[in-house]
């Protein structure tokens, strides 16, 4: 068999996407998380916070809320039918912390939960950290 007709077999047999499907969950699941905190935004605005305390608020609530849903196995749920649409970063970002935190809890405290919460989410909270030192001395330098 030439790799041209192994091709062909394969494509005959693999399984066909479902593109539609797939972005039509993105779209409604990563459109109800944004509703759902545009909502907490107003509903904390209307407690009396101020712009940038209600910002602070709902993210705080968001985070918790991933980390809640995720400990309780809805979000992965969620993720079965919203695929990338549960990626919104806030709340993709509790659960990328959270789900290895909960899945190593067994080895331990510290070598468990604690080394393996950041496994995930590590390298993006390092590379956004040391972007935003190089962004901070870069403003300092040229007089920002």
């Amino acid at each position: 068999m030439t790799n041209e007709e192994y091709r062909l077999r394969a494509e005959k047999h693999a399984p066909r996407s479902k593109v539609l499907r797939n972005c039509r969950g993105a779209f409604l699941v990563g459109g109800a998380i944004c509703c759902l905190g545009q909502l907490l935004f107003t509903a904390f605005q209307a407690l009396g916070l101020d712009e940038q305390a209600a910002g602070t608020a709902e993210s705080i609530a968001l985070v918790a809320l991933g980390a809640l849903l995720t400990a309780l196995g809805v979000y992965d749920d969620l993720a079965k039918i919203g695929r990338a649409g549960t990626l919104i970063p806030i709340t993709g970002f509790s659960n990328a912390v959270a789900s290895p935190a909960l899945e190593f809890k067994t080895e331990g405290l510290v070598t468990g939960t604690a080394v393996k919460m950041f496994s995930i989410a590590g390298p993006v909270i390092v590379y956004g950290l040391a972007a935003s030192v190089v962004y901070g001395l870069l403003l300092c330098l040229l007089g920002g």
